[in-house]
C-alpha cells in the first residue's frame, strides 16, 4: 500500500502572492514556486515534520487563521536577531522540554509563523 512521504508544498491564499512571496524567500530563504526548468524550488533538510490538527477553539494561533506553518530552523537565536533588524518581532518564546525552543513571528499579511529549533 502507498503512503505520503512528506509534505509536497502548502498553498494559502494572499493579498499579494508575489509580495509575500518575496518576504519568505528574503526572510526565511524560502525560494518561491519555480517559473520554468531552470529555476529550482526550495528543497528541505531532511527531519521531523509534525502534522497537527488543533481543536477549533485552541489559543495556540490566532482564531481569525485557520493554519499556521511551523519552520525548522538551525540557530533560532541568529535567526531572530537577523528578523529583529529587518523590524520583524518575536511575539512569543517558549522551550518545550526534549523537543526544542521556538519563536513566532508574523508575515506581511499577519499569519502567524512558527520558528522551530529542535533539542539536541
Amino acid at each position: 500500500m502507498g503512503h505520503v512521504t512528506g509534505i509536497g508544498g502548502i498553498f494559502f491564499r494572499a493579498r499579494d502572492p508575489e509580495a509575500l512571496a518575496s518576504w519568505y524567500e528574503t526572510h526565511l530563504g524560502v525560494t518561491p514556486v519555480p517559473t520554468g526548468s531552470d529555476t529550482a524550488p526550495w528543497s528541505t533538510a531532511a527531519g521531523t515534520t509534525v502534522f497537527a490538527p488543533f481543536a477549533a477553539d485552541t489559543d495556540y494561533f490566532p482564531a481569525e487563521r485557520q493554519f499556521m506553518v511551523n519552520f525548522r530552523v538551525r540557530d533560532l537565536d541568529g535567526l531572530l536577531a537577523e528578523l529583529a533588524t529587518a523590524g520583524i518581532e518575536a511575539t512569543r518564546r517558549e522551550e518545550m522540554a526534549g523537543i526544542g525552543r521556538f519563536a513566532r513571528i508574523a508575515d506581511p499579511e499577519g499569519n502567524p509563523v512558527e520558528l522551530w529549533e529542535p533539542a539536541g
